[in-house]
């Protein structure tokens, strides 16, 4: 293979918890990444403040407003009120003339929201955009699928896989948040723009459920109603075939709204094809999953995604074994470095607390004002294959890098300076954050800055094992044999981050330059 070619692999993951950001993604990138995420919270704040000065504006101008009513009606309840006297006449043809008139057309409530208003569109540019709805509700399908997750289940705050009869919690967050029937909807609405109506008849089912719940009241922040929800309900059933179903819903609707041309058309046009097709409105229609780019491995990557990186029979292979590690350098002889052999072959390798709780602070810290979106192809299909923001690293940045690259080279035997190797690639997974199924090719060292609550962890698709989030830890493997060649067992991924904020940071180190520190072997699959 040419110079160019990567001989392994280390990744290291550390969990941190959010600092205060320094710099504002991109807009439309917000989802990619749970800092920029994080950094949303900042402009909401500002929000707050805005509608706090508003409401006690409101608070005092509707607190006048009830002395002003109080004052009329007190009048209006006393039977004995003489419009004989002159000054009970004179103040009632004045109310009519002029007060009522100040009342209606009062400039305070105007002067009250447009402040508000003003405020707003100062803060606006700072605010996610469209597309980050989008990839955030594109997110919450992913975790739909790869963990199984049931949507009703989500739709109260919680992470339940549904397989058959059998309930299992994902995860118990302490605090439960539900969503919105609006929420629900936008979600559905999201998969329906897309034609998508396997996952837009879930999430549109449960919008309806809760809209039905709460008819009738009126919330200012919702931008769908019950007829909304019933309405794409309707048509998402129709598309995928269920016409009975998209007629009584269809029939619902115009419960709500009579006069909606549109609806009633559409329930005589779904009448028709029912009388033309009587077996319609009997047949279960069976919902087809879209197509996904990793199609071939997708159940397999899946179901290790399913373990969360659970290895519960590994005590049991006698081969897979704890030490501690000097790899014969002086480096390490005071220090020696906790591993854990997880798999054989490929050959793979956990080194526990290989960076310390403050290494991973000022790692993650000196990338996070410099993250920027790792783009694989077209934005679309990038959106499939991988969610996360990255940043590149070089050592002269600070010490604790050249003190790192130290250790690497120590544990491996290998030259981790450039041209040998690249630079340190840290990245911070969004929503949902995942890598798809492929080859690295290279030497890899991945260290762990974070820990995650649940999923993300990293799956061996043709080795059939995953390996959870270890903060701290890294995880190494060589994806070339000594001859050169792509090891094929590497095939791997990162599975969906279910609740947490994952950091890895990568070392990519070359084969070109490695000849005398790894050589070549008589044994073609060494």
């Amino acid at each position: 293979m040419g110079p160019a070619a990567r001989l392994a692999a280390l990744l290291a993951v550390l969990a941190l918890r959010a600092g205060d950001p320094a710099e504002v993604a991109a807009r439309g990138d917000t989802f990619s990444a749970l800092t920029s995420v994080a950094r949303a919270l900042a402009p909401e704040r500002r929000l707050l403040g805005l509608l706090r000065r508003y409401l006690r504006g409101e608070e005092a101008r509707l607190r006048d407003l009830t002395r002003f009513y109080h004052k009329v009606l007190s009048l209006h309840e006393d039977s004995a009120t003489p419009v004989s006297n002159p000054l009970l006449a004179f103040t009632l043809i004045k109310r009519l003339q002029s007060d009522w008139k100040n009342v209606v057309h009062s400039l305070e409530a105007s002067e009250n929201i447009r402040a508000l208003k003003d405020g707003y569109e100062r803060v606006e540019q700072d605010l996610p955009a469209f597309e980050d709805l989008e990839g955030a509700a594109r997110a919450l399908m992913r975790l739909q699928d790869v963990y199984m997750l049931n949507v009703k289940g989500l739709a109260r705050g919680v992470f339940q896989r549904v397989t058959g009869s059998a309930v299992t919690d994902l995860y118990s967050p302490r605090r439960l948040f539900s969503l919105t029937g609006d929420d629900c909807f936008q979600v559905g609405k999201v998969a329906y723009d897309m034609g998508d109506y396997y996952h837009a008849i879930p999430w549109l089912e449960e919008a309806v459920s809760l809209f039905r719940g709460s008819y009738g009241e009126w919330k200012t922040e919702d931008e769908a109603s019950l007829e909304d929800a019933l309405d794409h309900l309707a048509f998402a059933y129709f598309q995928a075939g269920n016409v009975l179903c998209a007629l009584n819903l269809s029939r619902e609707f115009l419960l709500y709204s009579p006069d909606n041309k549109r609806v009633a058309r559409n329930v005589l046009k779904y009448e028709k094809l029912l009388a033309e097709s009587p077996n319609q409105a009997v047949a279960e229609t069976v919902m087809q999953r879209p197509n996904v780019p990793h199609l071939q491995t997708r159940d397999t990557y899946e179901g290790l995604c399913q373990t969360l990186g659970s290895q519960p029979t590994h005590y049991q292979i006698p081969s897979l074994y704890c030490s501690y590690e000097t790899s014969s350098s002086p480096y390490l002889l005071l220090q020696p470095v906790r591993k854990e052999v997880i798999h054989l072959e490929p050959y793979v390798v956990l080194y526990h607390d290989f960076v310390s709780d403050a290494e991973a602070q000022k790692i993650r810290g000196l990338a996070e004002p410099w993250v920027s979106l790792v783009i694989s192809g077209i934005r679309s299909l990038m959106l499939q294959l991988v969610v996360c923001f990255s940043a590149w690293l070089k050592d002269t940045v600070d010490p604790v890098l050249v003190t790192l690259d130290h250790r690497i080279a120590a544990l491996t035997g290998l030259d981790v300076q450039p041209p040998y190797a690249e630079y340190l690639q840290v990245v911070n997974y969004g929503i949902g954050g995942h890598y798809e199924p492929h080859f690295d090719h290279a030497t890899v060292t991945m260290g762990s800055l974070s820990s995650v609550e649940a999923g993300g962890a990293t799956a061996f698709i043709y080795g059939n094992f995953s390996v959870p989030v270890v903060k701290n830890a890294a995880l190494f493997w060589w994806n070339l044999h000594r001859s050169g060649e792509g090891d094929g067992d590497t095939l791997h991924a990162a599975c969906p981050v279910l609740v947490g904020d994952k950091w890895v940071a990568n070392k990519w180190i070359h084969e070109y330059g490695q000849e005398f520190r790894r050589p070549c072997s008589s044994r073609p699959e060494d």
